[in-house]
């Protein structure tokens, strides 16, 4: 009998989900920088593992939302940890347990969710540290078992695969195993343009900024991408064209890089910028990123 599940990487903002995603993978699914609240979206990756199908679905990081966008962030993750057969709570080592992760933690362990706790970064922090932060941790929340890894170098992370296996309800497999994701190109394009200006740029510009593919056509030779970048101000529009277009011009070249690699082929990759404020507060926009509207 084959297995095949859904297991939700849930956790504060940069605890390392979408690391983990892609290392378990071996593809670029998420992108992944080193400021928080990167993620915006669910990402689903598709693992074959012996006659099991492991579903991985990268969730936003969990956060006090203010904007229309950051409802419909949470709203995400919170969904994806409803909806899933079984729950991975992932918390940076090296961070500890944040007010943040504390609230976390309860919310989860008050819907009686049956969960894992996924110590991530252990190759950040000092061995005698873990014990006191993990029992801190099971204080809060009745966790089946405990995981100590490192989504950067992959150590640990056989031993949580086999665990995830048993997790998973028996039933055939929803996806041909050598899909690695339902993420359409469209979507990929977009969040590896946006990858780009979060580590290109500073500040509250990224936050500000987000991407939609209006166009994408293959063609003899290759795959030609049409990108406009909106964003709330008209200084952040400034700084991301650059002088004399240097900024934009370097995030594309880059960008145009990253997707060569990721859709193995040869890609022409044209974008502009627009202001648009208040797009973080738009139904269409946040559609376009893959995220529901909350509509409040």
């Amino acid at each position: 009998m084959t297995k095949c599940g859904f297991i939700a990487l849930i956790g504060a903002p940069n605890a390392g989900k979408s690391t983990l995603l892609n290392r378990l993978t071996g593809a670029k699914l998420s992108i992944v920088t080193p400021k928080a609240q990167t993620t915006r979206a669910r990402v689903l990756g598709i693992l074959p593992r012996g006659d099991a199908q492991i579903l991985f679905v990268d969730t936003p990081g969990i956060f006090a939302p203010k904007r229309r966008l950051d409802r419909a962030m949470v709203a995400a993750a919170w969904d994806g940890a409803t909806e899933a057969d079984y729950v991975l709570l992932l918390v940076d080592a090296k961070q500890g347990l944040t007010d943040s992760v504390r609230e976390i933690v309860r919310q989860i362990a008050a819907t009686g969710r049956k969960l894992a706790l996924v110590l991530n970064k252990v190759d950040l922090i000092e061995r005698h540290k873990l014990l006191p932060l993990t029992q801190d941790l099971a204080a809060l929340a009745d966790f089946e078992q405990v995981f100590m890894i490192s989504a950067a170098t992959g150590d640990g992370l056989d031993v949580l695969l086999d665990f995830c296996v048993a997790k998973l309800p028996e039933g055939p497999h929803l996806y041909p195993d050598d899909e690695l994701t339902d993420l359409p190109d469209r979507l990929l394009a977009a969040e590896i343009v946006r990858e780009q200006i979060f580590l290109q740029t500073r500040d509250e510009v990224p936050y500000g900024a987000t991407v939609e593919t209006e166009s994408f056509k293959v063609q003899k030779g290759g795959i030609r991408i049409d990108a406009i970048i909106y964003v709330t101000k008209a200084n952040h529009k400034a700084i991301l064209i650059g002088a004399k277009g240097t900024r934009i011009k370097e995030i594309g070249t880059r960008a145009r890089k990253e997707l060569e690699k990721v859709l193995e082929t040869k890609v022409d990759l044209f974008l502009r910028v627009n202001e648009r404020p208040g797009w973080d507060e738009e139904a269409a926009r946040i559609r376009a990123t893959g995220l529901n509207d909350p509509k409040v």
